[in-house]
Formats: C-alpha cells, sequence, structure tokens
C-alpha cells in the first residue's frame, strides 16, 4: 500500500472543509491512519483473529468502511473456509477503487467482492463475522442504532461483530488525559500543531464519537448478548458483540 507522506493539513490553506475520504485522502491514508491512531495496527491484525476464530463454513464476511482493504486482507489471510466470501463496502470510490487493486495484487484464495456502497444500503445476509472498524462514527448518531439492527439481523445464531471506534469520556478528567495523550502521539509522529488544529476543525462536525457506555448500550438495544471490550489505546478503542451468548468453555 501506498506509503506517501500525509501533509494535506500543513501549508498555505485559505478555508478548512469538512473531512472526506477522497482521492487526496487515500493517496496517504496508510500514512496518515499510522500516524494519528495508535493501535490501529494492531487492531487491523488481530481483527484477522476474529476472522480466523468466528468465521464459519458457507458463510459472508462484511468489512463495512473497508478503505483501502487492510482489514480485508488481515481478514482474508487468516479466514480458514475457502468456500466463505469477503463482501467489502466503502462508499467513496478513491477508496474502494485501490481496495480493489489491493485485493487483486493479495495471493489469497478466499474470495473478495468489493462494492462502492453506502453501507447502511447494502443487505446484510448469511453473516458470520461483520467489522466496523472506524466506520460507525462517521454516520449520524441517529443512523447508527438502526445499522447495528439490520447486522444483528444479518448474522447467524453464532455471529459476531467487531466495532473499532474513537471513544468519547463522560468525565472530563477521562477526556483530558486520553486527548492529551493522543495529542503527544500526533506530536511525536511528525503533526504540527498546525496541522493537529486544521485537522480537528476538518473533522469536527464528520466525526462525533460516542463513550464506550454508549456503544455498550447500542448493541444491547440492538439485541447482541454479549458485549467486550478487547483493546484500548487511548481514545481508541475494539468491542467484540456476539449475537448470542458464546459457550467459552473448554
Amino acid at each position: 500500500m501506498s506509503e506517501e507522506r500525509d501533509s494535506l493539513f500543513a501549508g498555505e490553506q485559505t478555508m478548512i472543509v469538512d473531512f472526506a475520504f477522497d482521492e487526496r485522502v487515500a493517496a496517504v491514508f496508510p500514512d496518515m491512519i499510522r500516524r494519528s491512531v495508535p493501535g490501529y495496527s494492531e487492531i487491523v491484525s488481530l481483527t484477522g483473529l476474529f476472522g480466523q476464530r468466528y468465521a464459519t463454513p458457507g458463510s459472508n464476511i462484511y468489512d463495512l468502511g473497508c478503505s483501502l482493504g487492510a482489514t480485508t486482507l488481515a481478514l482474508r489471510r487468516q479466514i480458514p473456509h475457502a468456500d466463505c466470501r469477503i463482501i467489502s463496502v466503502d462508499n467513496a470510490e478513491a477508496m474502494a477503487g485501490q481496495c480493489r487493486a489491493h485485493v487483486e495484487a493479495d495471493p489469497g484464495t478466499v474470495p473478495v467482492e468489493v462494492r462502492c456502497a453506502d453501507i447502511r444500503e447494502v443487505a446484510i445476509e448469511n453473516a458470520s463475522l461483520v467489522v466496523l472498524n472506524f466506520t460507525l462514527q462517521f454516520l449520524p448518531p441517529d443512523e447508527r442504532l438502526p445499522l447495528l439492527e439490520r447486522i444483528h439481523a444479518g448474522l447467524r445464531d453464532n455471529g459476531v461483530l467487531v466495532v473499532s471506534e474513537k471513544l468519547d469520556f463522560a468525565n472530563d478528567l477521562s477526556q483530558a488525559f486520553h486527548t492529551d495523550l493522543h495529542l503527544a502521539f500526533k506530536r511525536a509522529n511528525g503533526y504540527s500543531e498546525l496541522e493537529i488544529s486544521r485537522k480537528r476543525s476538518a473533522l469536527e462536525r464528520v466525526l462525533v464519537p460516542d463513550t464506550l457506555e454508549q456503544h455498550r448500550e447500542r448493541l444491547q438495544w440492538a439485541g447482541f448478548r454479549w458485549i467486550e471490550p478487547w483493546y484500548q489505546c487511548f481514545n481508541f478503542a475494539s468491542l467484540v458483540a456476539f449475537k448470542q451468548r458464546p459457550d467459552l468453555a473448554e
């Protein structure tokens, strides 16, 4: 994948516009996400383990908000069933087009279908695993529960949902602590104060985070029986939600 350096918010700009996953973002996305989201590479890599453990024969696996396909490829390389199918969806053609190219260049054998579509309009059917990696946060808040309800309805009885998100915190001290560390992370990765400020302005009306408690409550409302946070690094976290309470006994 491209390693072009992210400098989108550096230099002269006359106006800050809302963040969009366009061709400019797609070109620098691997560098942007690595330098902006602590734990991103670990979450993507470990999502592959969910494919290995919970994808079931003859089922569909959905990567909703697939961007350039990092999660899709992590899943493809670890799913052990050749008769599974991965359906990767992104509403930005700049992202979906590069995802297709990366899938075509990958030697994996699990079939992958890349769709440029709105995830709110994609039918979820016969799914054993659905992944929403840093995607739900870009939907309007009142459209998040309906999507989760449709995912729940489209999962097999033993199906699993993985949701990774930037977190908000109800406690002011917690919010300040995690925000401070996230800013320090970005500074350590070479972003200037100007770049940090400009990107924050571009994202503030586009990315609306929830608290961990809000995520839990919404997933419960959607019908999921067991919800467990499995990863957190500063203000970024991932949860797993099971349609039915799992039997994890040896």
